[in-house]
């Protein structure tokens, strides 16, 4: 089954659940179907961790973006696979401490990008472009990257919770490597991806994940931080983002519906998993 096309975007799918849109139910968000809250319940009653860690990752996106903002100084930020658009996106963080700073959202999802680009049409700080992020090249070259981002000064650049949905390695060592050498010296890197520390553990969560559907690949914490190897981390760090710079004072995220509230507070004491990563400069 599929959402019937509205003369502006093509069709997607309701009956088989997309990270983005559970990442949007774990948010406390609406744009969301009965498939992804149901997968989303589903992976919480086998890893009872998994919403903290999920909402974790988003209150690191505030952190980092506002680290570079208002500490850095950064006005220019790429998102890539940014997401359905939620509390604390890029652009409000950025420009709370950066008037004007120029945000460009990436995506493929249908979705997402029928929701950023009505969120954001009459923003004109703000490009949500539809492009995979394994083909970095074709970001690079689109016509809204350009105008948007001066890639010979700092930039800020987002894969937050992205490569776990990138099966292939070599793809995710190519998209950073090209990316890598567009941004400019002093330009940073915000990096996250769900991680485990035992391959027993990382096996079995992937081969659950696979039979809901969803292309998925978790990987063992070294492994991830090989992807990254060529960009310095600031301190702390490649960390659990959940001890990256913590701020208890920070703006706190949205309600969860009432089915995963018995989840909350789960994580606490998780360290078999966790979204890992960390914000990194470009030398």
């Amino acid at each position: 089954m599929t959402a019937p096309n509205d003369g502006g975007y093509p069709a997607f799918p309701i009956d088989v659940p997309t990270s983005a849109r559970m990442y949007d139910y774990s948010l406390g968000g609406k744009d969301n179907f009965p498939v992804d809250r149901a997968a989303v319940q589903f992976v919480n009653s086998q890893y009872p961790a998994s919403l903290d860690v999920t909402r974790e990752n988003r209150l690191f996106l505030y952190r980092a973006v506002r680290f570079l903002a208002r500490d850095l100084g950064i006005q220019q930020f790429l998102d890539l696979g940014s997401g359905l658009p939620t509390q604390a996106n890029v652009h409000q963080v950025a420009q709370r401490f950066q008037p004007g700073a120029r945000v460009v959202y990436v995506d493929s999802d249908p979705i997402v990008l029928a929701h950023g680009r009505a969120l954001l049409a009459d923003d004109e700080t703000t490009r949500v472009i539809a492009a995979d992020v394994t083909e970095p090249e074709r970001i690079l070259a689109d016509e809204d990257v350009r105008k948007m981002i001066d890639f010979s000064r700092p930039v800020g650049v987002l894969l937050l919770s992205v490569t776990h949905s990138i099966v292939d390695d070599d793809k995710i060592r190519h998209l950073l490597a090209v990316i890598r050498e567009a941004m400019s010296s002093d330009s940073y890197l915000c990096y996250s991806q769900l991680a485990g520390t035992d391959q027993a553990g990382v096996d079995a969560g992937n081969a659950m994940v696979a039979k809901m559907g969803i292309t998925w690949k978790n990987r063992m914490v070294d492994e991830v931080a090989e992807f990254v190897r060529d960009f310095e981390p600031v301190e702390p760090g490649l960390v659990d983002v959940k001890t990256w710079r913590p701020d208890p004072d920070q703006p706190p995220l949205a309600p969860v519906d009432e089915a995963l509230r018995p989840y909350l507070g789960k994580g606490a004491e998780e360290t078999r998993f966790y979204e890992y990563g960390g914000v990194l400069r470009r030398p």
